[in-house]
């Protein structure tokens, strides 16, 4: 059952440090590819290619639905079963694709709060990197 007053959204979601980021794009733009590089560094999954978003003390909430929940979809190989937590708060939200050189600060609203948004390739090495440090410097600021 879904949150009251969430919206359900085409995304992949992991936490790193207990915070969530919004991994967006189209059906093969690289969501799952990239959540599995960021477990694989210490993330854990909320959610692959779909969840709820909420506004809950001015922050944004995502919820895996529950019958997706603990599972990712891997090419090549299927839909697997994967540890995860049934929510998180969203701090960062990364649109996949072709990525600017020296990127402008940017925000999207999603159920009515207002979050940083990137865009940023998914598929070089260096990928789940820029993800954790775009994570960092987005917590170190007030």
């Amino acid at each position: 059952m879904p949150p009251p007053g969430s919206e359900l959204i085409h995304a992949t979601c992991v936490a790193i440090d207990g915070v969530g980021v919004l991994l967006r794009g189209p059906s093969g733009a690289g969501k799952s590819d990239l959540a599995l590089r960021l477990i694989d560094r210490g993330a854990v999954l909320v959610g692959d290619d779909y969840l709820h978003a909420t506004a809950r003390d001015d922050m944004l909430w995502v919820a895996v639905p529950d019958r997706i929940a603990g599972s990712i979809e891997v090419r090549g190989v299927g839909i697997l079963a994967m540890p995860h937590c049934p929510e998180a708060p969203v701090a960062l939200v990364v649109d996949l694709g072709e990525e600017d050189r020296l990127p402008e600060p940017a925000e999207v609203i999603i159920a009515g709060i207002a979050l940083p948004i990137v865009r940023l390739n998914p598929f070089p090495a260096s990928a789940a990197i820029k993800v954790e440090l775009l994570l960092s410097h987005r917590k170190e600021r007030p």
